[in-house]
């Protein structure tokens, strides 16, 4: 009996914390708990307590072990919470790096497109037919990408084409009116007027959707405005079909969002194929109007002149002003995936910007200082705007 009550005091157990609040006596722990007792971190040791009172009331042996296992795990798991934090820095230092890859293709490649685009409606000045062939480019690259499982093809149903039918109708307005602009204008200055995009996605909102929008809004599509106005009033070149055509394509690609926003709530179908659909949709659409508009004997005699005047290089410029719109635009909705529409906007005046010099700068483009100065006017109420809609 009195070996059994030498062993019962040799641990802390639930008797002794009966004992300790019934007699109110100073009872010290053996020398197994002290190294834990007198933890700097509190909540370490009460939580080996706990677990040690509860084994040792059961009766379960070599308690020592069991109370320094527990401590180890407890430990090990705080660290590796403390350290997590640590973690997210390379995450997201990886994203901030993915994106600004993103961008920079984008940028380079819409670059890359609008010069040989420009150099093939030098040549050979029939924008129904190059817009077809940019849109047939891309379908064909997409449609052996899926076949060659390069890339996954989407899941679609008869719903998700027709959702994607009138997104299709818009983009294909707004891609032939701007490349009809570029075939009449300069680069420069359809871009110049294609930056007024975000007043016509304010104005369309607010009277066809009954949208409403803080001050700082409007107030900031009126520089838009002006810039766009100042920069077509002292253009050196100007020509009215080529302005209407960037005007038109702005209302065009106003109302492809809109129907984009309503149309793929719920869709799920990534950037790049999305785009890859819209791609084979537009040209289903467009390829009817552009031989009824220019017709094929129009489009053979071009060509033959083309190729007299520039040389075989011409089918070189064709196939890049191609492959590169369909490029430059898969990356722009891939993008769309990893940033918010906002970093998007303020992503797309800069490509904008990038446009407009480049395209001064390789075309040799007249430019005089009010019109630079329209076009600086514009471009910052474009920034001015992405700003408000936050």
């Amino acid at each position: 009996m009195n070996s059994l009550m030498r062993q019962h005091g040799i641990g802390i157990t639930g008797s002794d914390i009966v004992l300790r609040q019934k007699f109110a006596a100073p009872f010290q722990p053996r020398s197994f708990l002290p190294s834990l007792s007198r933890q700097k971190k509190p909540e370490t040791c009460s939580f080996v307590s706990v677990q040690s009172l509860h084994l040792a009331s059961l009766g379960v042996g070599n308690s020592r072990r069991v109370d320094l296992v527990k401590c180890e795990a407890y430990d090990a798991d705080k660290s590796e919470v403390e350290s997590g934090g640590g973690g997210t820095q390379p995450l997201e230092a990886a994203k901030k790096a993915k994106i600004g890859l993103y961008f920079a293709t984008w940028w380079a490649l819409n670059v890359v497109f609008n010069i040989y685009n420009k150099k093939v409606l030098n040549a050979y000045p029939y924008p129904w037919i190059t817009s077809t062939l940019s849109l047939a480019c891309g379908s064909l690259m997409m449609l052996i990408s899926w076949a060659t499982k390069i890339a996954e093809a989407p899941n679609t149903d008869f719903e998700f084409w027709k959702s994607l039918f009138p997104v299709a109708v818009a983009h294909t307005i707004g891609h032939v009116a701007a490349t009809v602009s570029m075939s009449k204008v300069a680069v420069s200055f359809t871009h110049i007027i294609k930056s007024s995009e975000p007043a016509f996605s304010v104005l369309v909102s607010r009277f066809l959707l009954g949208e409403t929008f803080p001050l700082s809004v409007y107030l900031s599509i009126l520089p838009i405005i002006g810039g766009c106005a100042l920069t077509a009033a002292t253009e050196l070149n100007f020509n009215m079909i080529g302005f209407m055509g960037a005007m038109i394509s702005n209302v065009a690609f106003v109302l492809r969002n809109i129907f984009s926003k309503r149309g793929m709530k719920g869709k799920s179908v990534s950037g790049m194929n999305y785009y890859a659909c819209l791609s084979i949709l537009s040209l289903a659409i467009l390829t009817p109007f552009a031989i009824a508009v220019e017709g094929p004997q129009l489009w053979a005699a071009g060509w033959k002149t083309a190729i007299s005047q520039v040389g075989p290089q011409f089918i070189w410029w064709v196939a890049a002003q191609s492959v590169f719109y369909h490029l430059y635009n898969q990356v722009s909705y891939m993008s769309l995936d990893e940033i918010s529409p906002l970093t998007f906007s303020i992503g797309n005046t800069m490509k904008r910007i990038s446009v407009i010099v480049s395209s001064i700068i390789i075309f040799h483009t007249p430019i005089q200082p009010i019109n630079a100065l329209g076009a600086a006017i514009a471009i910052l109420g474009t920034f001015l705007y992405s700003q408000a809609k936050q």
